[in-house]
């Protein structure tokens, strides 16, 4: 595997690549890497030549409140991981290198990164956006992955696409999970014992919630109120939002009306965490 610090080294090995005939997937991350991570390397490999994992945890996407600089970090151990998934290419640019002293500019992505996480995280998704885009022209892929554990940046990150114009195929990666129910997230680390047994309200409320769908309850009320009895059922979690929306546009629904999004977000010790379903009648 070859380690890339530098732009112009990395995006001179993706226009080579790419004049070879080569087709190039990318798999954008933060590092801290994780089985989901690597399932989403997996998934990569399947679908190119060639596959390029970023690591960088990105400041433009860190409010000055929340935690960039604890952003937990390893890059011996990522390498090892990504070596170990025979990945070609690991880019691990540093922040100077990314946003160089005198940058002013900034991807505005909309009413879309309003609602949900956008609303308790203002700016967080102009961050996303950012660098994607810086992403995308300095690796050039022809396929990028992203998780769907972060439905909204993924919707973001796809219409942010066809807007601007962008030749890459975006690809939805099913969110990976513990045995036990939670959703796979870097920020599990910080989580104790008590924290990490009561973060399990999450997918016992998503999968409460399917259960009633599936039964043919369709009314918005009625099912936020059972996610939100179940979450506080745990003293130490605390309910940021549940929303309950279509899931193109993330705009509130009153009913399921074919295919919704069940979206929500709790504060657990220092850990931020999220989850969704997409519940269908």
């Amino acid at each position: 595997m070859i380690v890339f610090e530098q732009i112009s080294q990395m995006r001179r090995w993706s226009e080579t690549a790419r004049g070879q005939g080569s087709r190039l997937v990318l798999v954008p991350t933060m590092g801290s890497l994780h089985e989901g991570h690597l399932s989403l390397v997996r998934d990569a490999k399947k679908r190119g030549d060639n596959v390029v994992v970023s690591v960088f945890v990105n400041p433009a996407q860190f409010a000055p409140h929340e935690d960039f600089a604890g952003y937990p970090r390893d890059f011996a151990r990522d390498r090892k991981l990504l070596e170990s998934e025979a990945v070609d290419v690991m880019f691990h640019p540093s922040v100077d290198e990314i946003y160089p002293e005198g940058r002013e500019s900034y991807v505005d992505v909309g009413p879309l990164g309003l609602p949900l996480c956008g609303a308790f995280r203002p700016g967080h998704f102009r961050g996303v956006a950012t660098i994607v885009v810086k992403l995308f022209n300095i690796a050039l892929p022809h396929v990028a992955i992203f998780g769907c554990k972060d439905y909204q940046q993924l919707q973001v990150i796809r219409k942010m696409t066809r807007d601007l114009d962008f030749t890459v195929e975006i690809v939805g990666h099913p969110t990976v999970r513990e045995a036990d129910g939670l959703a796979l997230s870097s920020r599990n680390i910080y989580l104790q014992p008590a924290e990490r047994q009561a973060a399990l309200c999450l997918s016992r409320s998503l999968r409460l919630a399917g259960a009633l769908v599936k039964q043919g309850e369709k009314r918005a009320s009625v099912i936020l109120d059972v996610v939100r009895s179940e979450i506080a059922k745990e003293p130490l979690v605390h309910l940021e939002y549940t929303n309950l929306c279509n899931p193109e546009n993330l705009a509130d629904v009153e009913a399921i009306d074919g295919i919704a999004l069940l979206a929500l977000a709790v504060r657990i010790g220092k850990a931020r965490l999220i989850d969704n379903m997409l519940l269908e009648l």
